[in-house]
């Protein structure tokens, strides 16, 4: 059992930046890849970035390519993602998620690959 706990969101206006943060309670957290997704109303959940175990491999959706930066700290069991240059389109509600049993390749980009789910938090983005 693992709680992911999302927090960092708000309302900003165009071009601004947010960072997210996500704390685990997983005390062995450097031994799990994690992702971030984005869900906006009436749309599926798609894949935002996605971040190795140590760190050293990162994914990025091509929306979000050059502006978002994920990054973690495996001493603070935490994963952040930086925002910048944001758009209305950008706008959604925003999940951590940890994959628990990682095989083979170290960053993960679909939903279904992923084991655990923090609650959210909503980003908005003002035009």
């Amino acid at each position: 059992q693992v709680q992911l706990v999302e927090s960092g969101g708000g309302l900003v206006q165009a071009g601004g930046s947010l960072r997210l943060s996500c704390a685990a309670s997983k005390r062995t957290f450097s031994r799990y890849p994690m992702g971030w997704f984005r869900q906006a109303p009436g749309k599926e959940r798609d894949f935002v970035s996605g971040i190795s175990r140590s760190g050293a491999n990162t994914n990025y959706a091509d929306s979000v390519k050059g502006r978002f930066t994920i990054s973690r700290d495996n001493a603070k069991n935490t994963v952040y993602l930086q925002m910048n240059s944001l758009k209305p389109e950008d706008t959604a509600t925003y999940y951590c998620a940890i994959k628990l049993q990682p095989i083979g390749s170290d960053v993960y980009t679909t939903a279904v690959d992923y084991d655990g789910w923090g609650q959210g938090t909503q980003v908005t983005v003002s035009s």
